[in-house]
């Protein structure tokens, strides 16, 4: 049976929808950009048969959380992750974080310190900080930025249609295509581009740095949407005493196209 209560409240009073699954060692689950909670249902089911909690929040603006026309900064984004932490007394926690939701794992660490997180991991990550700037060369130009923002705005379904191959594997399921499409696109364009915005421009170079908990980075190496060379590679030298698993010829959608792998990788994670 699923925990009660099934919201958290942020701090401006948005109402955020919380999966809350099993008993034991909590693991809580942050989903990627336009992703909701249900992106995890077979990892939640898995972890609970191996006798873990699984808690995994809608991000506000998506799912069954509501949907306020502010609030889709890193640091209030960060804040929604801790009132889910502090609300359902979480302790001793291992984050798993996929893709935009490694900027909130990250920035929770440094916003609210460690005190309650055990473990952390970061899947398919887009931190340490994307955009190209002066002290950050080796980075995705600013005007790249621009326009893939530009473009998701002008035809968000289109932009899907043209980077959808990459994200998955050629022998994924048009059920399981169809059913992300969906997710994505019920997902308001304002509040899409403003977390599409917010990753793009979330430098977190100096709090990764600071992390210190036992950290797991995985990665594929044919990864279109964040590269490993740009992203889970440069994050793991900044954490010290990170371990980086680079999953050989995987894209982004990590949790669908290689859910036993990561599984077996969070099981030995927690087991360590």
């Amino acid at each position: 049976m699923a925990r009660q209560p099934l919201y958290a409240t942020a701090g401006d009073g948005t109402k955020l929808f919380v999966q809350d699954w099993g008993s034991g060692r909590p693991v809580l689950l942050l989903a990627a950009w336009t992703f909701n909670s249900s992106i995890w249902g077979s990892q939640i089911v898995a972890l609970n048969a191996n006798g873990f909690r699984c808690v995994a929040p809608d991000r506000r603006g998506h799912g069954r959380s509501d949907m306020p026309m502010a609030g889709y900064d890193l640091d209030t984004l960060t804040d929604d992750v801790a009132a889910v932490i502090e609300q359902h007394d979480l302790h001793d926690v291992m984050i798993v974080a996929h893709s935009m939701g490694s900027i909130e794992a990250v920035n929770y660490l440094a916003r609210h310190g460690a005190k309650r997180i055990a473990r952390l991991v970061l899947v398919a990550p887009t931190t340490p900080f994307i955009v190209q700037t002066e002290d950050n060369p080796d980075a995705v130009p600013r005007a790249m930025v621009d326009a893939q923002i530009a473009a998701i705005a002008q035809d968000f379904s289109k932009w899907m249609g043209e980077n959808e191959a990459p994200f998955f594997m050629p022998d994924t399921a048009e059920v399981t295509r169809a059913w992300i499409r969906e997710m994505m696109l019920s997902v308001p364009l304002p509040v899409a581009l403003a977390c599409r915005k917010t990753i793009s421009f979330a430098d977190l170079r100096a709090a990764a740095s600071r992390i210190d908990r036992p950290t797991l980075i995985v990665h594929g190496d044919n990864d279109a949407s964040a590269p490993l060379e740009l992203t889970g590679a440069k994050t793991a030298k900044l954490i010290k005493g990170s371990r980086l698993a680079v999953y050989e010829g995987a894209p982004h959608a990590l949790p669908l196209t290689h859910s036993a792998r990561l599984m077996a990788d969070l099981l030995a994670l927690m087991d360590a």
